[in-house]
């Protein structure tokens, strides 16, 4: 995967659900929009959770990377 460039990060590996989401839904809300943040988890049901959420709260998931053990996303916040 050809890594994006971001504007934050945020880490949450070791958290389990709903820990990562609830730290990403926090997160997302310091970045700029259209701007992008990297998340790193290591919970596997982020790759069930984060896209619902991009989906859900209109951001776009622009790379993941769910090969494991780590999961990294870059998520650009919309409007």
């Amino acid at each position: 995967m050809e890594t994006p460039s971001h504007e934050a990060e945020l880490d949450a590996r070791g958290l389990f659900c709903p820990e990562p989401v609830m730290l990403l839904h926090g997160r997302i809300t310091e970045v700029a929009p259209g701007d992008i943040l990297k998340v790193i988890a290591t919970d596997p049901s982020t790759t069930r959770d984060i896209p619902r959420f991009c989906q859900f709260l209109n951001h776009e998931l622009v790379a993941q990377d769910i090969g494991g053990p780590e999961y990294v996303y870059f998520i650009r916040r919309g409007d």
